[in-house]
């Protein structure tokens, strides 16, 4: 019967997550599926017309049989034959409604849940960014998001379709032939233990298949990336990861083939059981007919509604495990789109036009320091990639450390580890000045930067912008205002002129050229075969540092901020690529408030005013000369590090 393979798919996907479904959480869940609501009538319209279709056939099905036929009433054979053409024809035609209905649903909700997911992740601070893991966020955006629509456009309209299919045919049983009914319905019981207990077997199969394929996919998106695979070849391992490969595939084929056969016998188990009931059916229906009770059409007719009544009974025990998924996915989605902004925006927020460039830093401390309301819980996610610990050891470790910060990571142990990774910082920056940072590594000058943007709040004090506290400006405007160059350059895997372009989304041919002349990097990529059109690769992987680190000076210089601030970190860089990158940032920094943590004696030498960072604090301030004649910390920089330039 047909009913056989239904609900193994479900049950094989189900984990064994049982949310609490409450009415509150079960209104939002529905509050999706309002805007769709027409759509939704007219699928359990045509579910139901479609439903009403199939239960003629037997009716049919019983005449022929116990009427037309004996009769030879040629004419009504005619006409039933031909309705037993129409009606299949026309369920076919209702089917690719239903289909096209339920794939707007679908669609529909999947794409206002990932759409308000992905504006949820877009108002998070950088510290969430930096608690939670990539993998976990696509998984949320992906199968979560998928998995929630399943309630909407097949689990809910399933349990009323089969709900009402089962009442309808139950009752049309009854009226046939209520000894039969009953000794059909006596069998449901066996049908729902063998559903539960191969259930938790498939579950178990499925979950272990589902890791393994993270582990295999988790693998392969470590060596196939740009850095794994240059890894990997540097290294001559390639023989070492096709066998970790073959290993995983190995490990994912095994439990297919083991998911395969245990489905199988499920789906024996329910057909032995479907034949039982068949059989004491069609053996008492027999002993009925022999005996003059009822005709052989009824028997036929019967059968073929106990095939569909066993078909809606056996969906719908199967439809709380479903659904119990589903609600985990929507809870999840929830998680995200409920998450409190840590950097949120005042309820009337000022509007900055006009913009000096003035900063005042009024007793500033800051902390790294995540709330768990800040951030997702670690929910097990079956079959994706975020619960895969180590890639390629597969090894467990006993605890994963969170790294706060990238400039944490850095710092040396022994001298710089703190609590605060600012400390009570007061300074003053006038309109157009010249701001240099220096200090040791991870001394806490990168977070100080960062806090300029408002990519942080200060833990305690404040920061001005024109005698605004930062909290008190709108964060689009305080953006336009703020041009950033990291020390580390990101480049979309896109054109030079979309990366450039993304500093000014309408920035015609001219502007585009202006800023790269300016950058140092307009002949350089004037001589590229597709010029502009060139596409930089993965992370800009295709051009070297000095180049990135120009097109980054090009694109701030497109977006023409009021205030800069730079990481000018030109170390790593080839004698050429640093001369024009310090010629580039002569006039990048003109005329505009920048703040540069400072690796180049010409930056210091030319900066209005020197802060020393130490241990999150500013341990000096001032000119070159007025810090040389302290004798303090800057004096020990500039002997180990800067005055090597000059000699």
């Amino acid at each position: 019967m047909s009913f056989h393979g239904m609900g193994l798919g479900r049950l094989a996907r189900a984990t064994d997550e049982k949310p609490k479904v409450t009415w509150p959480l079960l209104k939002r869940v529905l509050s999706y599926a309002r805007p769709y609501g027409w759509y939704i009538a007219g699928m359990l319209l045509v579910i139901l017309t479609s439903t009403g279709l199939s239960i003629l056939n037997p009716l049919i099905l019983r005449d022929l049989i116990d009427r037309t036929i004996p009769a030879r009433d040629l004419n009504r054979l005619m006409w039933l034959s031909v309705a037993l053409l129409i009606i299949p024809t026309t369920q076919s035609g209702l089917n690719v409604l239903q289909r096209k209905l339920n794939a707007s649903v679908g669609e529909g909700v999947i794409f206002d849940l990932r759409v308000s997911l992905f504006a949820g992740l877009q108002r998070m601070s950088l510290s969430f960014f930096t608690n939670t893991k990539v993998g976990e966020l696509l998984s949320r955006l992906n199968n979560d998001v998928v998995g929630a629509q399943n309630a909407i456009s097949n689990t809910f309209l399933g349990i009323i379709t089969n709900l009402i299919q089962a009442v309808i045919i139950f009752s049309i049983m009854l009226t046939l032939e209520w000894r039969l009914t009953l000794i059909s319905v006596i069998v449901m019981p066996l049908f729902i233990i063998a559903s539960n207990k191969m259930a938790d077997r498939l579950r178990d199969i499925a979950h272990q298949q589902m890791e393994a394929n993270a582990q295999m996919n988790a693998m392969m998106s470590e060596t196939l990336n740009i850095g794994g695979a240059l890894l990997v070849k540097l290294f001559g391992r390639r023989q070492l990861e096709i066998s970790r490969l073959a290993s995983r595939a190995k490990n994912v084929a095994n439990l297919g083939v083991k998911r395969s056969y245990t489905g199988s016998i499920f789906i024996s188990i329910i057909g032995l059981l479907s034949a039982v009931g068949s059989a004491l059916v069609y053996g008492l229906g027999g002993y009925y007919v022999i005996e003059g009770a009822f005709t052989i059409g009824t028997i036929v007719a019967f059968g073929s509604y106990m095939g569909i009544l066993y078909g809606a009974l056996q969906n719908l025990s199967n439809a709380p495990v479903e659904f119990a998924t589903s609600i985990v996915s929507f809870e999840r989605v929830f998680e995200v789109i409920d998450l409190p902004e840590d950097i949120p925006e005042a309820p009337k927020p000022l509007m900055l036009e006009k913009v000096e460039g003035g900063i005042v830093f009024e007793d500033v401390t800051f902390k790294y320091e995540t709330g768990d309301e800040t951030l997702l819980s670690d929910v097990r996610r079956y079959g994706s990639m975020d619960s895969v610990t180590t890639v390629l050891s597969g090894e467990t470790p006993v605890s994963e450390k969170k790294i706060e910060n990238a400039e944490e990571e850095e710092q040396s142990s022994h001298h710089q580890a703190r609590g605060n990774a600012l400390e009570n910082v007061s300074f003053r920056v006038e309109p157009g000045q010249l701001i240099a940072l220096v200090g040791p590594s991870g001394a806490g000058k990168t977070t100080l930067t960062y806090l300029i943007p408002r990519l942080y709040d200060p833990t305690e004090g404040r920061i001005l912008l024109d005698g605004h506290d930062l909290r008190d400006l709108s964060l689009d405007s305080l953006s336009d205002q703020i041009g950033m160059v990291t020390q580390e350059t990101y480049l979309f895997h896109d054109t030079i002129r979309t990366n450039l372009q993304y500093a000014k989304l309408d920035a015609p041919e001219d502007e585009l050229e202006k800023a790269c002349r300016t950058a140092n990097i307009h002949d350089f990529i004037a001589n590229l075969p597709e010029g502009y059109d060139t596409i930089v690769g993965e992370r800009g992987y295709r051009l070297s540092g000095g180049e990135k680190q120009r097109l980054a000076l090009a694109r701030v210089l497109l977006k023409d901020p009021r205030i800069l601030v730079l990481d000018e970190a030109t170390s790593s860089l080839d004698s050429e690529s640093e001369s024009l990158i310090q010629e580039a940032l002569k006039i990048v920094m003109t005329r505009r408030t920048s703040i540069v943590i400072a690796h180049r004696l010409s930056t210091i030498l030319a900066a209005d005013l020197i802060l020393v960072i130490d241990r999150g604090q500013v341990v000096e301030s001032g000119t070159h000369s007025e810090l040389l004649k302290q004798g303090g910390l800057y004096t020990q920089l500039y002997n180990t590090q800067f005055n090597k330039e000059s000699s």
